[in-house]
């Protein structure tokens, strides 16, 4: 990765938390490039190269995801599922960025082998700060393996 644009797929379906994320990842000039899809289904259809994303050139494949749970089509979770089940995916860093909280999710969400698990601040400012700091840590300091 080193030296190549940084590229991160956001999975939202909230209009207002995807631009809330895309600004603030701008802002700290944390990626080069940002993918927004709006549900699981089309989430998987990128990571896969399938449809519409079948051009491993115009659709390259993210060096993070950032993943909501609560999704239309097909739940966060077993967009997880698949993304560290497969082959070909499995070592992409995941982070969970939701606005659930609940134990239950958190433990799934390891279960399945989510990198980190965020829970979305509600304060605007503490939002932001939670934005730059993972900008910082995961995708600036952290060393990860390329996936392909």
């Amino acid at each position: 990765m080193m030296g190549e644009p940084l590229r991160i797929l956001l999975v939202e379906d909230n209009p207002a938390h995807a631009e809330l994320v895309i600004r603030n990842l701008r802002q700290h000039r944390v990626a080069n490039t940002i993918r927004h899809v709006s549900d699981g289904e089309e989430a998987l259809h990128y990571l896969l190269r399938q449809g519409q994303y079948a051009d491993a050139a115009a659709s390259p494949r993210p060096h993070i995801v950032l993943l909501d749970l609560r999704l239309p089509k097909i739940d966060g979770l077993e967009v997880l599922k698949t993304i560290k089940t497969h082959a070909e995916l499995r070592l992409l860093p995941v982070i969970v960025l939701t606005t659930s909280n609940a134990e239950s999710d958190v433990a799934r969400a390891y279960e399945f082998r989510a990198n980190s698990y965020l829970v979305k601040p509600v304060d605007f400012e503490k939002f932001t700060e939670l934005m730059e700091n993972l900008g910082f840590y995961w995708l600036v300091w952290n060393c990860q393996p390329a996936v392909s």
